[in-house]
């Protein structure tokens, strides 16, 4: 089968991990990883803080509940700690949405969002990517 794709994904821009315990999750990866994480940031929105490492052109991104309501926590309680999402780099949000609703994706969110680390982001529902939470990531003011 054969898909012809107009907006593309540049890359994989980050790994999305949901951990309970954020500074022993921090320590657990600076030790696997060989690198600390750079940047640690709340995103009230999402009632979550993030911790952020750069692997390569990589990176990863630890997500830890602030509030018991959060998605994440919610996640944590019913799947457990681990990999929550994969983020992906695209040159427009609003056009990717747009296609990708078009492609016939689900869409969590119609709209750009703010995000941590700069970017604007939206979600793919995952029971329209084989049970993968895909995010799609921009740089904001690009």
């Amino acid at each position: 089968m054969f898909f012809v794709v107009n907006f593309s994904m540049n890359k994989l821009e980050h790994i999305g991990i949901a951990v309970a315990d954020l500074e022993a999750s921090e320590a657990l990866f600076t030790k696997l990883l060989g690198v600390s994480p750079y940047k640690r940031e709340v995103v009230e929105s999402e009632n979550v803080i993030t911790s952020f490492f750069q692997v390569g052109d990589v990176k990863i991104e630890l997500l830890a509940a602030t509030h018991e309501g959060s998605t994440i926590a919610k996640f944590i309680d019913k799947k457990g700690e681990g990999l929550h999402h994969l983020a992906f780099e695209v040159d427009n949000l609003e056009e990717s949405l747009t296609e990708k609703a078009n492609s016939g994706f689900d869409l969590i969110h119609t709209q750009p969002k703010p995000g941590a680390d700069g970017k604007i982001i939206a979600f793919l529902h995952p029971k329209s990517t084989n049970s993968v939470l895909t995010e799609m990531c921009q740089t904001a003011n690009k």
